[in-house]
């Protein structure tokens, strides 16, 4: 039985969504399953946890000074310290903006094979299932090592229950700030109530039809009522509307939520690449001949200005 590892990351001290997305990947293979926690771990979590088949719940203790506790540096040594304790075999986290910088630096301290922004893996052979040049194929990579490492795509796999018996245990982390790698400044999460682009359900996006940037706050207001991410095309990144933060794409983010729609947008094949994989394309555009017409499940061919405020008042 190979012993599994998996980054949970938390948002306001709740286990996110997509962590247990994770779990669930882990969990088709039997396996023990450890659910390894850098930013504390209270009973709720633990409870949580065991619901979907986590066996072991590891606290890594990290100090509370967030010039310890969120340096990239200390808390890749304390996940790698502790994958070396707990002699696992595989380690899972997220491909999300936190875990595409933390996982590598995890796999640098471990020298282990790692392939990021996976979309399944057979545990089995330890294959990994990812998209390549720009989506346009599907690869299947094998690592060999004796600890091999996946990001998963967020939303990649649906939750789904498994409870099994918990327990808890703390393994301690060096807390040492390395003297070349310091934490100089933080955010401390003023913005943190916008939802997540590469881990939200519904992701509401919009491009060059627009037009411009007091235009494309009504995907903003529209999102709101939505409870959804924005996105962006990279016209409307360039254009200076918003930030590169929204841009949905080869060049920006690879999302996978459950439903994307898209106003104004006309699906270049860079665009098309990052949202490929959501379970539900609706398109709203006015030329019947757009790109994004031809590779959605639901079209709406009108002007943008008519339908998106309509949809608001509805909303």
């Amino acid at each position: 039985m190979k012993k599994t590892g998996i980054l949970i990351e938390l948002e306001n001290g709740r286990v996110k969504e997509t962590s247990l997305g994770m779990i669930t990947l882990a969990a088709r293979t039997e396996a023990d399953l450890h659910a390894l926690v850098l930013d504390g771990v209270d009973d709720t979590a633990c409870d949580i946890l065991a619901q979907y088949g986590i066996t072991t719940v590891v606290d890594l203790a990290l100090a509370s000074d967030p010039e310890i506790r969120l340096n990239p540096a200390v808390r890749a040594d304390a996940a790698a310290q502790a994958a070396q304790k707990l002699q696992l075999d595989v380690i899972f986290g997220l491909s999300s903006a936190d875990g595409k910088d933390f996982i590598p630096r995890v796999a640098a301290l471990l020298d282990a094979p790692l392939v990021m922004d996976c979309l399944d893996v057979d545990l089995e052979k330890n294959i990994a299932r990812t998209s390549q040049y720009s989506g346009k194929v599907l690869a299947d990579i094998q690592l060999t090592g004796d600890v091999v490492i996946f990001g998963i795509r967020p939303n990649a796999v649906q939750p789904v229950p498994s409870p099994a018996q918990t327990k808890k245990i703390t393994v301690p982390a060096d807390n040492t700030v390395p003297a070349d790698f310091v934490l100089v400044s933080w955010d401390d999460g003023e913005n943190s109530s916008r939802t997540s682009l590469a881990e939200a359900d519904i992701i509401v996006a919009g491009g060059r039809g627009l037009k411009n940037k007091d235009n494309f706050s009504l995907i903003f207001d529209c999102a709101e009522k939505m409870n959804a991410a924005v996105g962006a095309s990279r016209v409307a990144v360039d254009e200076g509307w918003v930030s590169y933060a929204y841009q949905v794409g080869q060049t920006g983010e690879k999302v996978n939520p459950q439903v994307y729609i898209t106003f104004g947008i006309s699906g270049s094949i860079q665009h098309f690449a990052g949202m490929k994989t959501a379970r539900m394309i609706i398109a709203v555009n006015k030329d019947d001949n757009a790109a994004i017409m031809a590779n959605c499940d639901y079209q709406v061919q009108g002007d943008v200005f008519e339908i998106l405020p309509e949809l608001i008042r509805q909303l």
